[in-house]
């Protein structure tokens, strides 16, 4: 059971929803502990093949929650209680490497730390109300659950930099235009679109997309020569999955594959 999170499943696709909608889902200690353990629950999920990452009460997540931090400052510092760091990167960490497809589901605000993982996800979609806040700097404070790392990569060096320079607010089409969602849903649409795309994924061959996933993610520190030393080495695993012999048969037979996730 959980306190602050509503778990659902819709087949092979898992929802995992943040519900602290009088704080706007930002991410007290409880909820990010909680995070955690429903992401170990899902990876562990044989029946789960991809994951929907979203938040109740019309926001994603306005990231960490300034009043804990209040609560936890010592006269003239600010900062935040380390164990809520700790946790928070963790959780950034845990979603960049679940094996299983994930998408962040948008339909609000995602701010701070709640922007940093909607961008560990996979694939982000968004209604049209969404908003994108990078907002560390408005309060003379840098990008510190991994954002950093993860913007660039997603959207280009100069338009990472001057979302984080600036704080500027996003509308879900500027966040198109720069590459940082994927797709934008009209608001009445964005479930049945994200669930769409979740179940086309949830269908597909599961160790395949895991093993690319981890090559796709790890394949900005490798030089081209180890990238396909490490694709070979997934190769071997892929090919020992009935979804591999499957794929084969379908292609010989010119038919559509029936994937099973093994």
């Amino acid at each position: 059971m959980f306190k602050f999170l509503e778990i659902e499943k819709h087949g092979a696709v898992g929802v995992i929803a943040m519900n602290r909608p009088e704080a706007r889902n930002a991410l007290a200690m409880g909820m990010t502990i909680e995070l955690r353990r429903a992401l170990r629950e899902a990876a562990a999920d044989t029946s789960l093949r991809a994951l929907i990452l979203t938040g109740r009460g019309g926001a994603f997540s306005a990231g960490a929650d300034v009043k804990e931090w209040a609560r936890h400052a010592e006269g003239d510092n600010p900062w935040p209680d380390m164990n809520w760091v700790e946790e928070a990167l963790k959780l950034v960490q845990q979603i960049h490497e679940m094996p299983k497809p994930m998408i962040a589901m948008i339909d609000g605000a995602a701010v701070g730390g709640g922007l940093d993982m909607a961008l560990a996800c996979d694939f982000r979609y968004a209604s049209e109300k969404a908003k994108f806040i990078c907002s560390y700097t408005n309060v003379g404070f840098n990008p510190d659950c991994g954002g950093t790392w993860l913007m660039p990569r997603i959207m280009g060096l100069e338009a990472a930099k001057r979302f984080a320079y600036t704080g500027e607010l996003w509308s879900a089409q500027v966040a198109l235009q720069h590459g940082l969602v994927s797709h934008v849903s009209a608001n009445d649409k964005l479930w049945d679109d994200t669930l769409a795309f979740a179940q086309q994924l949830a269908a597909g061959p599961t160790v395949a997309i895991a093993q690319t996933k981890k090559l796709l993610n790890a394949s900005h520190s490798r030089s081209l020569s180890d990238q396909q030393l490490e694709e070979v080495a997934a190769g071997k695993i892929c090919g020992q999955t009935k979804d591999h012999v499957e794929g084969l048969a379908a292609a010989n037979e010119r038919r559509m594959p029936n994937f099973i996730g093994v």
